[in-house]
């Protein structure tokens, strides 16, 4: 049902990333709390589409501004383009990230920027620029890191490098911001079903068959429950919680070597 007009959330909350997979889930269920929306994708007519919907089921504002993150300078434009337009953001989902397989020396030289600059610059400009108004509205900070942020990764070695940046980061600066009431969550998914398998080109890494992977909307109610909760270091699901904790235990290159078999070839 649409929200009322004495019920609606004074809350704005900004999903890069929100087209498709978890952001998409994500923005979902924010809509369906009351939550108003500024939402960022490459793909602007499917997003468009997802705005238009929960406009009209949720009573919700939905501001769209189709951009690619992964463009030099783009988070800076994202944020002018927020402000012209007259929005406050309370809440910040740093979801919009991608990875590259293969062997590092072959891969693309302009993809790996383009990972870089999404996974990392993007977020880390965008979360710096957004803060202060964050911080002067005691909102909520999530970065959506993944459980390849606790160990090296063979096969896919800048993406997982780029979620450890993502989870390191984001610790610290919960400490940094530990008396300002702005919580922020460190969201470690493991694999899911979505469409960051088929970008990445990794249809046959051994992973991919190894457990049964949970929905992008199982996923995303598990993140926005921990941000909601302003819990920091989230892994959903309990192997993969295990599993970020075993490696802590075991010899570096033994880490690696086991990380090797799960990214290597191996699928169908």
């Amino acid at each position: 049902m649409p929200a009322t007009a004495a019920s609606r959330s004074t809350i704005t909350a900004l999903v890069t990333g929100a087209s498709s997979g978890i952001g998409a889930a994500l923005a979902a269920l924010m809509a369906a709390d009351g939550i108003n929306l500024v939402i960022t994708a490459r793909r602007g007519p499917e997003t468009e589409a997802m705005a238009a919907d929960w406009r009209q089921r949720h009573g919700v504002d939905v501001s769209v501004i189709p951009l690619d993150l992964a463009r030099p300078g783009a988070a800076r434009e994202l944020v002018v383009e927020i402000d012209q337009r007259g929005l406050a953001i309370d809440y910040l989902v740093n979801n919009a990230g991608f990875g590259t397989y293969g062997h590092f020396a072959v891969t693309s030289v302009t993809e790996t920027e383009e990972l870089l600059r999404l996974n990392v610059e993007s977020l880390t400009i965008l979360t710096r620029l957004l803060l202060p108004g964050i911080i002067a509205r005691r909102g909520k900070i999530m970065n959506v890191a993944s459980t390849a942020a606790f160990q090296p990764g063979p096969h896919m070695a800048v993406y997982y490098a780029s979620k450890a940046y993502v989870l390191h980061f984001s610790e610290a600066l919960a400490y940094e911001l530990g008396d300002s009431g702005v919580s922020v969550t460190s969201f470690c998914p493991g694999a899911t079903k979505s469409g960051f398998q088929q970008r990445a080109r990794m249809q046959k890494a051994a992973m991919l068959n190894m457990v049964k992977m949970p929905s992008s909307e199982e996923v995303a109610r598990a993140a926005w429950q921990a941000m909601r909760a302003g819990q920091g270091v989230v892994v959903p699901g309990l192997l993969n919680w295990l599993l970020s904790r075993s490696v802590r235990f075991a010899p570096r290159r033994l880490v690696t070597w086991g990380s090797a078999l799960v990214t290597g070839p191996g699928g169908k």
